[in-house]
């Protein structure tokens, strides 16, 4: 079973560090789990970063069984197995069968530039097939909001890849919560989360179905949860690349009505015809609506609505720019259709296997000089 998890990661700044290239890899590849401080030797002592650097692709023709190999690192080997398994099911190792023993294993295709683009061949078709379960779950009409803004992309690239197969019947989950658990959207331990009505899966559905933005005031008010769990569960989606987070430009005249308000009862009047911009963005009839209006203390966000509906929306942006409010943000499935979100991941995914390709070839020459 092909099973693999990326996290974005700079490209390293040593084209001729092996150990640093090697560090890259295990760290993209999600093969270690760092915890607590960090050690003086950033874990290049570790089973796997020895296992990587002195044997599979060290020594990229040998093959090696998981006897010899726990010999070598002086590890059970039936810990060594778990990190064998994981290897294999990324692609960058294989293993035979042929004769009678332990399993040997050896590099993927004999370099880590070819196990590397088998890998990217792979993670791509299995994207292809297995984004497409969710169509029968999708609702959105991919209505664009009045001014459409760029997306929030500070949320750093993680994402699961695991082969289509049959999922246990014996548990709480549903095909869509095992679907999330392989994109990587429920965790690195999901535990409660698989359950098919799970707050990850309600949330997730949410987005499914809706077309405005979901800020996280309203998700916590209509799928419940606290607000930090649920920040945390709406970033995690973000960062699979099929979510982005955007300014709720639907909710502007809301957000121009508070900043008109507050500045009204902080400043004055002469503040909001002069620095506030309405002598600069509102004729005279607005000026002296809102003004009067906000005077009697019976401005509604619907009069804001109907006042400033001949404004541009970007004028509306630029106005409420200028009285200091801000827009909330929210979070959308990043694409008007499955198509659509299916290409954004794809961008994403193949930003980090070029520079896992670039990475393959400078560990690989790097070697080579190392062997020479």
């Amino acid at each position: 079973m092909f099973s693999l998890r990326l996290v974005e990661r700079p490209l390293p700044s040593l084209e001729r560090d092996i150990d640093g290239l090697v560090e890259w890899f295990a760290d993209t590849l999600c093969l270690v789990r760092k915890r607590g401080d960090a050690t003086a030797d950033h874990g290049r002592a570790g089973t796997v970063h020895r296992l990587l650097r002195d044997y599979l692709l060290g020594q990229p023709d040998a093959a090696w069984d998981a006897q010899m190999l726990a010999d070598e690192l002086a590890q059970q080997p039936a810990a060594l197995n778990h990190h064998l398994a994981r290897l294999v099911e990324a692609g960058l190792i294989g293993f035979t069968n042929e004769g009678k023993g332990w399993r040997k294993y050896y590099l993927a295709g004999g370099s880590i530039s070819h196990a590397v683009a088998h890998m990217q061949q792979h993670a791509s078709l299995i994207l292809n097939q297995r984004i497409k379960s969710l169509d029968p779950h999708w609702q959105r009409k991919g209505t664009p909001l009045p001014v459409e803004l760029p997306q929030d992309e500070s949320a750093p690239f993680m994402l699961g890849l695991v082969d289509h197969r049959p999922h246990p019947t014996d548990d709480d989950g549903s095909a869509l919560s095992h679907w999330m658990n392989d994109f990587g959207l429920l965790g690195e331990r999901p535990g409660q989360e698989l359950a098919a009505d799970s707050l990850s899966v309600r949330l997730f559905l949410r987005l499914l179905q809706r077309d405005a933005p979901l800020s996280l005031d309203e998700a916590v008010e209509l799928e419940g949860g606290q607000k930090a769990r649920v920040g945390r569960i709406l970033d995690r989606f973000r960062s699979s690349g099929m979510v982005e987070r955007v300014p709720r430009t639907d909710r502007l005249s809301t957000a121009l009505w508070t900043a008109m308000t507050t500045q009204h009862q902080r400043r004055g009047e002469d503040w909001m015809l002069k620095k506030g911009g309405f002598q600069r963005l509102l004729n005279d009839a607005q000026q002296t609506v809102l003004l009067k209006a906000l005077a009697a203390n019976k401005l509604s966000v619907e009069d804001v609505s109907a006042h400033l509906e001949g404004v541009e929306a970007r004028d509306q942006m630029l106005l409420l720019n200028l009285l200091g409010g801000r827009l909330p943000m929210g979070y959308r499935m990043a694409g008007a259709d499955v198509a659509a979100v299916q290409r954004r991941v794809q961008d994403r995914l193949d930003r980090v296997m070029r520079r896992m390709v670039r990475v393959a070839s400078m560990l690989d020459e790097a070697m080579a000089e190392a062997r020479a």
